[in-house]
């Protein structure tokens, strides 16, 4: 993998992102990733994808997966995506993501893979009873960037690795089939304040869909009663806020939770710490508390209200696909071309 490759690319500026619906989707995916979308959508043509075939790199139930689409969906809209701004769609409607990736399977090298340090985490010991799916989807995920030649993606520290690979893929592609300027080398969005959120038992642990403890997380369809429990129950430590943000350092569960109030308070950490310093988490925690329910309880309301019209979220969906298809085709017919394949 090359450390810098350049790209002379002149096209249009666009931004993909996706969630998986895997899971219980929370707080971390919220601040992390879906409220910066709405943010997004202000200044950029943006493509806001569910992203179901990543999804069944490890096994899903087929009815649970489906139910899981749309309430990502859902939470998007929710959320404050404007679908008539944004597109919004599911990974599996859109063909170009597959046909994409077995030309990045063909293109990626073995040793590129092999690097990537989250097929190591899911995979664990057992990787040899691995899909191969869930081995190669880097590359399904360059080719959800790519097929829509996005130029900037928000990401996640998780991530950084697997758009370095992307944006590899992207220049051995241009190289190889000599069309430097063909495909753009995508730019990670730093997400800021918010953007990764850690588990609420273990400030070293991110926050995590697949956590066995419930406790761990704040679930976007927690009510305000499940909320304040969960955060009264938030582990920390024995000492009270620290006097600077500075203090915080070595206290990972102290931090987690300032961290947590400044995001959803859109302010900096120092800010948390001039109004709570000093005082216990007795005082902090159910100011935390109430801050969460103001700002989740109308989304996890509209959420609900949404997720009962099922046929307007597949329209959504269903529309959205058609849109992002209509980028996505017409750079695959050119992909195709460089490529030698009869168009």
């Amino acid at each position: 993998m090359s450390e810098h490759p350049t790209s002379s690319y002149k096209g249009p500026e666009r931004v993909f992102s996706g969630v998986q619906p895997t899971g219980n989707l929370h707080l971390g995916n919220y601040l992390g990733a879906i409220r910066k979308f709405v943010t997004l959508q202000q200044s950029h043509d943006c493509l806001f994808c569910v992203v179901d075939m990543h999804a069944i790199t490890v096994w899903q139930d087929p009815a649970r997966l489906r139910a899981q689409t749309l309430e990502i969906a859902a939470a998007y809209l929710a959320a404050g995506i404007d679908p008539e701004k944004s597109i919004i769609f599911n990974q599996s409607h859109v063909s170009a993501h597959a046909e994409l990736a077995w030309i990045f399977n063909c293109v990626a090298r073995m040793g590129w893979l092999n690097r990537m340090t989250q097929f190591k985490d899911k995979a664990g010991k057992d990787k040899e009873r691995a899909s191969a799916g869930l081995f190669v989807y880097p590359n399904l995920m360059s080719a959800d960037i790519l097929a829509y030649k996005a130029t900037h993606v928000p990401v996640g520290d998780d991530q950084k690795q697997h758009l370095e690979l992307a944006r590899d893929t992207a220049a051995k592609f241009n190289n190889d089939f000599g069309c430097p300027d063909f495909f753009p080398l995508p730019e990670p969005l730093i997400k800021g304040a918010g953007a990764r959120v850690m588990s609420l038992k273990d400030g070293t642990a991110k926050m995590s869909k697949s956590d066995p403890a419930d406790n761990s997380r704040i679930n976007m369809t927690d009510d305000a009663d499940m909320i304040a429990r969960k955060i009264k129950k938030a582990k920390t430590d024995p000492e009270p806020l620290p006097g600077d943000v500075e203090g915080l350092t070595g206290r990972p569960e102290a931090d987690n939770l300032v961290g947590i109030y400044a995001a959803l308070a859109g302010v900096e950490k120092e800010h948390v710490i001039a109004d709570f310093g000093g005082q216990g988490f007795g005082v902090f925690k159910p100011a935390l508390a109430d801050l969460a329910v103001e700002k989740l309880s109308p989304i996890t309301a509209r959420m609900r209200e949404i997720q009962g019209d099922e046929a307007h979220l597949e329209k959504v969906l269903k529309d959205g696909a058609g849109r992002a298809d209509a980028i996505a085709a017409p750079i695959m017919r050119e992909v195709k071309e460089i490529v030698g394949f009869l168009v």
